[in-house]
């Protein structure tokens, strides 16, 4: 079958390699749509940064290349042995979050920070960048009927955003600002609206972003290019600042921006990955007892996305910019993305 593989920094190839088969408590997905998630373009541009090179991986024993791809949903053509949840024909999305199940943080229900932590499409030997990927049974969740394959393969993105207001100090009637309007920032402007946001406030340098921000529930959007952020919350916030800020951009003036725009006691919540250091006055915190707090993956939160999706409060497909093929991944998605930051989601068709 044909995958996509991670073979070094800037070299992803399209290759065939063998179709799994299922083992004892695993299930086998036809792979119908996957999303290119910013983690795998960080990856494409700058890795490794999760995959493992040369070390084998402590849960999987994987080492590069690996098959890319963790924001995907399929049909089950498989199951092994013990596996009674999900049967052959069931539409599925997977959670692709791997854990050793022993670490202090699994014992205490946080598998998210695992020590050992994994990812399907990252770290393992399969990834929902081919035709076919076996995946462990408790990974798959079953994807209502109202919803398409193509918003399945946004759960796993909007998991990210729902984790990181869920897990923040918003309350109802809050003021926040969302730095950045790619995917993640599109869908938590989607999520902190759900947890009650009166006020949600969007910094942008992408006007076709700025755009699909205000389609998705933002009040007010600034780009950055054009006006002075921090003055402009300011003035909408009658010289307050917001209760939350949330920051999506991966960029030192947006995370320095994030922390000015605050009221005193306000939080900051880091979202995006970053690719280096850098520079942080801790005055920015102190004076005004300030806090930062940061959001990984997500943990039990599939099922709870999907209800959102389902009753509308999330609008997964609104997300979605352009559709490809799984040969032209490199061309038309990862440079594409890399080079084109009017784009927000791109969907690969593995078959």
């Amino acid at each position: 079958m044909k995958a996509a593989m991670w073979y070094g920094r800037k070299d992803v190839r399209v290759v065939d390699i063998e179709t799994p088969v299922v083992k004892a408590g695993t299930v086998k997905i036809q792979v119908s749509w996957c999303g290119i998630c910013g983690s795998d373009l960080h990856e494409y541009i700058a890795g490794p940064m999760t995959i493992p090179v040369g070390t084998p991986h402590p849960l999987t024993g994987q080492v590069a290349p690996v098959v890319l791809g963790h924001e995907f949903s399929g049909q089950v053509v498989d199951v092994g042995e013990g596996v009674t949840h999900v049967q052959v024909g069931d539409r599925v999305v997977v959670e692709p979050v791997l854990s050793c199940g022993q670490c202090s943080p699994c014992q205490s229900g946080r598998y998210n920070l695992c020590v050992h932590r994994g990812f399907h499409g990252l770290t393992s030997d399969g990834g929902g960048f081919s035709e076919y990927t076996v995946v462990q049974a408790n990974l798959v969740h079953k994807l209502p009927e109202s919803l398409s394959f193509e918003a399945g393969a946004i759960v796993e993105p909007a998991a990210v955003a729902v984790q990181a207001v869920y897990s923040s100090g918003i309350r109802l009637g809050d003021t926040c600002v969302v730095f950045g309007a790619g995917p993640i920032g599109l869908l938590v402007i989607q999520a902190a609206r759900a947890a009650g946001a009166s006020t949600v406030i969007v910094v942008e340098v992408s006007e076709q972003r700025l755009a699909k921000a205000k389609q998705l529930g933002a009040t007010y959007v600034i780009n950055p290019q054009r006006e002075e952020p921090l003055a402009v919350i300011l003035e909408l916030t009658g010289g307050h600042g917001v209760d939350v800020s949330f920051e999506a951009a991966g960029a030192e003036a947006a995370l320095t921006q994030a922390l000015e725009c605050l009221k005193p006691g306000g939080e900051l919540v880091v979202v995006s990955l970053w690719e280096r250091g850098i520079s942080l006055h801790p005055n920015l915190l102190v004076l005004n007892e300030r806090k930062i707090s940061s959001s990984a993956a997500y943990c039990r939160m599939f099922p709870r996305v999907m209800s959102l999706m389902t009753s509308g409060q999330i609008n997964a497909e609104a997300l979605i910019s352009k559709k490809i093929y799984l040969g032209d991944i490199v061309a038309e998605g990862f440079e594409t993305l890399w080079t084109d930051k009017s784009q927000s989601k791109i969907l690969v068709r593995p078959r």
